[in-house]
């Protein structure tokens, strides 16, 4: 249903944001390593997010990019792993090192994360060894289409945010940045050319 959010963040700590808009805020549930990612309170994010809905509940989760939320989902096809455990596990170790423990059929590392003994350990290498869902990388149009969205939600109108986009992807040509920190560069380079606070490329 929710891609991601993107808008102000107004309150953070180490199990919930509040990001703000278009008028509305919106509380989400995060990881402790997701508190510690995500700008601070006044600046703005984009949040990537699960919406779950049950008879007797309905929670936004949020995470500070694709990856860590396919984590989460992978976790979930984990016997018995519920979403809370899940972002117990996401606050106790980060996705590379996971993969890596994972990979290395290494018990001891994963039984040690909070949220994890060793009878869930082998169940999560049983389960996810070779199966994580890949994490995928922003770049071209597809990274040009989601930044120029998720200024639109931000309040920007739709030519000033593809402008923007485009400028912004522009001028991170070439750079050595890869994965989550290119996608932050760029998505914060494009707030600021949005916002006229930032040369075009």
């Amino acid at each position: 249903m929710f891609n991601s959010i993107s808008g102000e963040i107004t309150y953070k700590d180490e199990e919930r944001l509040f990001l703000l808009t278009a008028g509305v805020e919106w509380e989400l549930v995060i990881s402790r390593r997701a508190a510690e990612r995500f700008p601070a309170v006044g600046q703005p994010a984009r949040v990537y997010t699960f919406l779950l809905h049950r008879e007797d509940t309905m929670k936004l989760f949020g995470f500070p990019d694709a990856a860590e939320r396919a984590l989460f989902l992978d976790l979930q096809k984990v016997e018995g792993m519920g979403p809370r455990g899940a972002m117990k596990i996401l606050s106790g170790i980060d996705r590379e090192a996971f993969s890596r423990a994972l990979d290395a059929d290494d018990l001891e590392a994963l039984s040690a994360v909070p949220g994890i003994g060793r009878k869930t350990a082998q169940k999560i290498i049983l389960t996810l060894k070779g199966k994580l869902t890949p994490a995928a990388q922003p770049g071209g149009a597809t990274a040009e289409l989601d930044i120029a969205t998720a200024l639109v939600g931000m309040g920007f109108d739709r030519k000033t945010a593809k402008a923007a986009a485009a400028s912004a992807l522009k001028s991170l040509a070439g750079t050595d940045a890869r994965g989550e920190e290119l996608e932050r560069e760029l998505f914060k380079r494009a707030v600021a050319i949005a916002g006229g606070t930032e040369p075009r490329a």
